[in-house]
């Protein structure tokens, strides 16, 4: 494999993910991280350039919609905390507690993915079976977790995370039982992707705080596991064995472009444009209170999210083989408009207060740059479980590095849990 062409590929998806996951901060749950998921695998079905793969494009890309989607459940608000803490036990724990919660994002958003790659009329996968799994999955863990051992993450905060982790557990077993192991490589690398991500990406939030630099370092933190949650998925997607699919009938498109352009959009408009929230974001950037503009920010965002949504149904009403500029399109629209919306909510068009909105412009442009150079081999690597075990150890050890140097870079500051300990509450200043 040229490594050049790899290593290019694999900061490119990283950096889409990584700007796409960091805006999902605006919007948070399950529908803004899957709209970020959805964006991350356009740009790896856009490197790979493959015509069986575009054939049946927008399956792929709900399919890795759903499943970064589908740990918008967990909380880790309180995770966060124990990073900020000054005793190394409960630093390393919160850290620990991120690389779960971030490889739980990774491992089933790349599973899910790797899955709709190897789908074909030849080789089916049962997605109503594997969807049933994974809820016994979900249920089964939860209830000997959190009911029966009561192994709590993060009390008294929802603990969503053992729910998740019983439909990861029910994914491996259908990817063994069934062979994928293609499939199982994207997820594990995703995974261990995503895991690290989001503890280097706390760590990066500490010394950020420490640094007293006016950022929004808790988007730094989002960013980090995009970035390398996007990595990891790339990285088994192109070192991986596809066999070549049978295209799809077109009409099994319909159900996914609703999803992606509709139903996603308009759930996250409905859960995050409310006029409670304009009022806290909007109002400040105001001389004085004007309930018109939060008015129109409100509906001009839908009538967006409709147009645009009539738009791309209209563009593939006509059955057609979709081509690599399709995807291209779609790609560039389905970003701009999330970025877009971005902007809106968080008044960055009435005040610069919030530099990073203008930092994802930049981030857009240059993965646009990249796009247009877009190439990369596959190659086959068979899954080394030595070999990911040893990385899987030498993740974990780092962490612990960072974990100690977190620990010593401060004194106590605000947002700090303990997990172990007593907890003492600090001054109000």
């Amino acid at each position: 494999m040229n490594n050049k062409k790899l290593l290019i590929s694999l900061l490119t998806v990283g950096m889409t993910l990584g700007t796409a996951w960091a805006i999902r901060g605006q919007f948070g749950h399950e529908h803004g991280a899957a709209w970020a998921g959805s964006i991350g695998t356009i740009a790896i079905l856009l490197f790979a350039k493959r015509q069986d793969w575009f054939s049946k494009a927008f399956q792929i890309i709900v399919s890795g919609a759903m499943g970064w989607g589908i740990g918008g459940v967990m909380s880790y608000g309180l995770v966060v905390g124990y990073g900020r803490d000054t005793e190394f036990v409960n630093v390393y724990y919160g850290l620990l507690s991120l690389f779960v919660i971030g490889g739980l994002y990774g491992f089933i958003g790349g599973g899910l993915f790797g899955l709709s790659l190897s789908n074909s009329n030849k080789n089916s996968i049962p997605w109503h079976q594997l969807l049933v799994e994974m809820v016994v999955g979900a249920l089964l863990f939860y209830f000997f977790i959190i009911v029966q051992y009561e192994w709590l993450m993060t009390p008294p905060r929802d603990e969503s995370w053992a729910g998740v982790l019983g439909m990861a557990a029910a994914l491996t077993w259908f990817m063994f039982r069934t062979k994928q192991y293609s499939a199982l490589r994207v997820a594990l690398f995703a995974g261990l992707g995503g895991g690290f991500g989001f503890a280097f990406g706390n760590f990066l939030q500490v010394l950020g705080h420490v640094s007293e630099i006016k950022f929004n370092f808790w988007n730094v933190m989002e960013y980090s596991l995009g970035f390398f949650g996007g990595i990891g998925m790339a990285y088994g997607t192109f070192t991986s064995h596809w066999e070549d699919t049978t295209e799809q009938t077109y009409s099994k498109q319909w159900f996914p472009m609703i999803m992606l352009v509709l139903i996603i959009p308009f759930t996250m408009w409905q859960q995050n444009f409310r006029m409670d929230r304009l009022e806290k974001t909007i109002t400040p950037l105001l001389t004085a209170s004007d309930q018109a503009i939060e008015l129109s920010v409100r509906w001009d965002s839908l009538l967006l999210i409709l147009f645009a949504g009539i738009y791309w149904l209209n563009v593939h009403a006509k059955p057609k083989s979709l081509e690599y500029e399709d995807i291209k399109k779609f790609f560039i629209g389905h970003f701009a408009l999330y970025m877009l919306l971005s902007i809106i909510i968080t008044g960055a068009f009435l005040s610069t207060y919030r530099i990073e909105q203008y930092l994802y412009v930049l981030n857009f442009v240059i993965i646009i740059y990249l796009l247009s150079k877009a190439e990369v081999d596959f190659e086959n690597k068979s899954l080394s479980w030595n070999t990911y075990a040893k990385n899987f150890g030498i993740v974990l050890a780092f962490i612990a590095i960072l974990a100690y140097i977190a620990a010593n870079s401060h004194d106590e500051i605000k947002g700090a849990h303990k997990r172990f300990g007593e907890e003492i509450p600090l001054e109000k200043p």
